[in-house]
């Protein structure tokens, strides 16, 4: 009688604890692979270190030590604030976005198709590019470093913009929404150590503003003409075409028709020069070099 009343309490108490344990599993979880691969990682270890020798020195009453660092611990804590700050925004600008996300609508314009066309000519000519595409967290700041220019996105306007020659080719175009906000944008460059040192300034600009926002970043080398593509502080390298349009399709939450990626072209087609008024319209039939 008495196993018998004490067994619904006992099942709630564990139903709590489970939960428990799997919410601080999940808490744990997002934060180490918040940390993983950036400048936070060493420092983490640093901290997991620092409480390790408070621990000894409870345990091992070290009086001098535990003094130390029961003084310094109060603005141990500011300091972590200051070190982990760009780490903390990023979480809370994730969270936020996440649930900016299940309340948002279809109506926002797809606007990939025209970067996706756009992409595949630098890559032809070896270009070097960088378009930063605007999600949830507005790029007000980095907008007004550069020449505003509130246009229409289009693939005409981008290859002006990238021509070698053209004024605004340095630094990032970037687009909200179906609009190209400003051009010769100057972006923050990302200090990750972990980063490779084959990657240049435009890549790792594209890193630093994808680190601060939320934002889609897609690079075009110049040397070589690879396509790439950043990403919440990370950086995907050697795409293909449809590979970035399908990226950018799950990315920006779109359906991508697969007839408007650039297809292979008879040979007399490529021996001809497209005209002016035809650019446009024979754009996604320009073999690749990959081909």
């Amino acid at each position: 009688m008495t196993a018998s009343l004490a067994w619904p309490h006992m099942a709630a108490i564990s139903g709590v604890s489970i939960l428990d344990i799997l919410l601080v599993a999940i808490l744990i979880y997002q934060f180490l692979s918040l940390v993983r691969g950036t400048r936070a990682a060493p420092m983490l270890v640093g901290v997991a270190t620092l409480g390790l020798a408070f621990y000894l020195a409870r345990l091992g009453e070290l009086r001098t030590l535990n003094w130390l660092l029961s003084t310094l611990l109060p603005y141990v804590v500011f300091a972590l604030i200051v070190v982990f700050q760009s780490e903390i925004r990023h979480a809370l600008a994730n969270l936020g976005s996440r649930i900016s996300l299940m309340r948002s609508s279809n109506s926002v314009v797809d606007v990939y198709d025209d970067i996706v066309l756009a992409a595949n000519l630098f890559s032809q000519n070896q270009t070097g590019a960088l378009i930063v595409v605007e999600r949830e967290i507005g790029l007000r700041t980095y907008i007004e470093s550069g020449v505003a220019l509130d246009a229409r996105l289009s693939y005409d306007l981008l290859a002006t913009i990238f021509r070698p020659s053209a004024p605004l080719h340095d630094g990032a175009v970037i687009v909200q929404r179906d609009r190209i906000a400003a051009a010769a944008c100057f972006l923050p460059l990302s200090m990750n150590p972990v980063l490779s040192t084959q990657l240049g300034t435009r890549h790792r600009a594209a890193i630093g503003i994808t680190e601060e926002t939320d934002s889609i970043a897609v690079i075009i080398s110049e040397e070589t003409g690879t396509i790439s593509i950043a990403v919440a502080g990370s950086i995907e390298r050697d795409l293909t075409v449809e590979r970035l349009r399908e990226r950018l399709s799950q990315l920006l939450r779109r359906y991508a028709p697969a007839h408007a990626l650039p297809a292979a072209v008879e040979e007399s087609l490529v021996e001809e020069e497209p005209s002016a008024h035809s650019r446009r319209q024979d754009v996604s039939l320009r073999p690749r070099r990959d081909e």
